[in-house]
């Protein structure tokens, strides 16, 4: 099984050699993959739970196959509503595929001018990308439906030297900026104007909208996560993330019930939200301790099932937690094969049927995940 023309065919490092038999039955299973992939979206989801141990998923081209990028893709994203992915990334282009899991044909790219990509995000209608730079202070605004490249400059009513991370909020009203020295400056999505900015104690290291948009969770290199009120522009609460020397990401997940936060020694802290907006040292409900170098990306599945961790400080350096079990999938990465390399950025597809994880060689890797039905 190791042959290179049959490695695909491995679900894992114990399957060395199959027997003529069982061969012919995961060529067939196989082959029932491809074909389930060429009619996505035509059958009724299982409405089971994901079984913990071992993902049942696929090795698909990478979702960008027919244009990779030159260099580090720093960000891939899944539209909305419809079945294509995005990427973006340091050569300066975002590209959108449509994710058929067999050729992801190109859809189209644009050249943004001396402006490696920082991070590039979908609007909540699926009909704008937004993308920031990585030393820059102007944004752009693309307009799908218009096919127009907006510049946005230097938001009015707010001076910032640069503009690179942000959050889009899930109802589509507000565009959420990072700046300097605890500042956070929300933005009207429709005017890409300044409505207020917010201020935590210490530097800002990550924010995240709650699903329904009420709610923003700011977490601090300080280790502390703030919570504020969209409407009011309030802090309703502040609590301590346990052990962290330096907050790096956060990620809320769809359903509200889970916060995950990431830190410079590689744990992911996954708690209770209940508990956030109580208390101001919660306990984890499980400290994930598999990445040993720093907790750059969280991100969580749309069915609040799997939470997926990654590190860009080292090569393979992902794992996928199935929830509520908390306990790693432990077929994936697979074993003594490097094949992600430096994870920047991860997204699941609206109804969970792939996953996707950009690296520093430009690839957006594509799995298709066999337990979700639709895209």
């Amino acid at each position: 099984m190791t042959h290179r023309y049959r490695r695909e065919l491995m679900k894992s490092d114990a399957e060395k050699t199959l027997t003529k038999k069982k061969l012919k039955a995961r060529l067939e299973e196989h082959d029932e993959d491809d074909d389930l992939l060429c009619r996505t979206g035509n059958f009724i989801s299982s409405s089971e739970s994901l079984p913990r141990g071992i993902l049942e998923m696929k090795s698909c081209l990478p979702a960008n196959q027919e244009r990779l990028a030159d260099g580090r893709l720093s960000t891939v994203q899944f539209h909305p509503s419809a079945q294509v992915v995005l990427t973006a990334g340091f050569d300066r282009s975002v590209s959108l595929f449509e994710v058929d899991g067999i050729r992801n044909p190109k859809i189209q790219s644009i050249y943004l001018e001396s402006f490696p990509i920082y991070k590039a995000r979908f609007s909540a209608d699926g009909e704008q990308v937004i993308a920031t730079g990585t030393h820059h202070k102007v944004f752009y605004v693309y307009d799908m439906m218009g096919g127009s490249i907006i510049p946005v400059h230097q938001v009015r009513g707010k001076l910032e030297k640069l503009v690179k991370n942000f959050e889009v909020s899930p109802d589509g009203s507000f565009m959420l900026l990072t700046g300097t020295s605890g500042y956070l400056h929300l933005l009207s999505m429709k005017t890409k104007e300044l409505i207020s900015s917010m201020k935590i104690n210490g530097r800002n290291a990550a924010s995240a909208f709650t699903s329904d948009g009420s709610k923003i969770y700011s977490y601090s290199k300080e280790g502390e996560v703030f919570i504020w009120d969209v409407r009011s522009r309030k802090c309703l609460h502040k609590f301590e993330d346990e052990g962290s020397l330096e907050g790096k990401c956060i990620a809320i997940s769809r359903n509200n019930q889970y916060v995950a936060c990431g830190s410079v020694s590689g744990v992911v802290n996954l708690y209770s939200t209940d508990v956030c907006l109580k208390e101001n040292r919660p306990k984890p409900v499980k400290a994930i301790m598999n990445l040993v170098t720093s907790a750059t990306t969280v991100t969580f599945n749309p069915t609040t099932e799997i939470l997926a961790v990654a590190s860009n400080e080292a090569d393979e350096a992902v794992k996928l937690v199935h929830i509520p079990s908390y306990t790693v999938f432990s077929n994936f990465p697979v074993f003594r094969r490097k094949k992600i390399y430096l994870t920047q950025s991860m997204d699941f597809s609206p109804r969970s049927g792939f996953f996707s994880i950009a690296n520093n060689k430009g690839k957006a890797l594509l799995y298709r995940l066999k337990h979700y039905s639709d895209f």
